[in-house]
């Protein structure tokens, strides 16, 4: 055990940090692993590897994960947001680098190759983006020599057309709901909110007519006839074939024709073998960590924390809403992780950082006591000659 009396870093982190919100990363961290086990196997089959490939591969990075994740969680406010500046400049040199050497699949470039590991820059680049738009919108409320909203339109505005030019069209739109979360906090006014409206409704509308691709899922999803809709059509007879309870570990069919069952997918495969029963559980504890963040920033009196970790927690949970909605056939279909359960180096990784944020931003903080002349510790008159 750590003790109260300990004033080491270790156990300043362990009495300040929100151990509900730890366990519940830490638990979809296992279960993540639980989860591979069932739905990777098939697909390192059909691509002639090692049955527990992509498992093996899931706990090797697991690994980096948590320590990456309370590492972060260690750090101040000040430190997180130096953390984020570097980690922000490094990943939008990689994202700009990569438009050029980096990897095309499927007539995208979204990775790169360093040292023989596949690395997607723009999952970094998400979180260190929302912490840095917080404080340029803290600084602008503080400061009026400062135009930080001008500022952080500008950053959105780099981070979007290196976005679209790869072009990862989910991304970008997951990157403008926590932008936009971060700005209605920060107080923006109902013209600000009629604009970004606007925009977003052209940008929709000028993805559709510029990329077929994006083009396409919008179809298929309001007409099915239109293209092909095996994935998500596989998808929903795995969710209903699971019934409550599921096929029981290892049973599951569906699976097996199932091409991103360890990725997009993971959410119908834990359907079909562990049953409805378990999917409310998975949703109830990503609602858990989602309601818990937010109102750890709504109590906050800071701003900069506030803005900062409500839109770490935003992104989180819209990103596993998105996933979860495909799978349910309730949304167009989009190529997004369920965070911290899909098989995924750069995602778990970079989750592991934004995560490690809100942990270092929503831990309790006390103000130093100060002592004065005339005043004991808890500011009430110390009398005269006391020691």
């Amino acid at each position: 055990m750590v003790s109260r009396a300990d004033r080491g870093i270790f156990a300043e982190w362990w009495w300040t940090v929100d151990k509900y919100l730890l366990f519940s990363m830490l638990a979809l961290m296992i279960m993540g692993v639980v989860l591979s086990l069932a739905g990777s196997p098939p697909v390192a089959e059909r691509i002639g590897l090692d049955s527990f490939h992509f498992t093996t591969r899931h706990v090797l990075f697991l690994i980096p994960t948590v320590a990456i994740m309370l590492a972060t969680s260690m750090l101040s406010p000040q430190k997180a947001r130096r953390a984020a500046l570097i980690v922000f400049a490094i990943a939008i040199v990689l994202m700009f680098v990569t438009l050029f050497i980096g990897q095309e699949v499927k007539g995208a470039r979204r990775w790169i190759n360093i040292v023989g590991f596949s690395l997607q820059p723009s999952e970094f680049m998400k979180p260190a983006f929302v912490i840095l738009s917080a404080w340029l919108f803290t600084e602008n409320s503080r400061r009026s020599d400062i135009p930080g909203n001008i500022f952080a339109i500008l950053l959105l505005t780099i981070v979007v057309a290196l976005l679209v030019a790869q072009p990862d069209l989910g991304q970008t739109m997951l990157v403008v709901i926590a932008w936009s979360a971060v700005f209605f906090m920060a107080g923006l006014s109902w013209y600000w909110i009629a604009a970004l409206a606007g925009l977003g409704a052209g940008g929709v509308l000028a993805a559709y007519t510029v990329f077929p691709h994006f083009a396409g899922r919008i179809n298929r999803f309001l007409d099915p006839g239109t293209g092909d809709t095996f994935q998500v059509d596989t998808a929903m007879q795995s969710i209903l074939g699971g019934g409550w309870f599921g096929r029981g570990p290892g049973e599951g069919v569906v699976k097996r024709i199932l091409p991103d069952s360890h990725t997009d997918f993971i959410f119908a495969v834990a359907a079909e073998e562990y049953g409805i029963l378990l999917c409310i559980g998975l949703v109830l504890v990503f609602a858990f960590i989602v309601v818990r963040g937010l109102s750890h920033s709504l109590k906050n009196e800071d701003p900069f924390i506030r803005l900062g970790s409500a839109g770490l927690i935003v992104m989180f949970g819209v990103q596993s809403v998105i996933n979860m909605s495909v799978n349910l056939n309730l949304v167009p279909a989009k190529g997004m992780t369920l965070p911290f359960i899909s098989y995924g180096g750069s995602s778990m990784l970079a989750l592991a950082f934004q995560m490690g944020l809100v942990l270092a931003l929503t831990r309790r903080r006390f103000e130093p006591i100060r002592l004065t002349a005339g005043f004991g510790r808890y500011g009430n008159p110390a009398k005269a000659g006391a020691a």
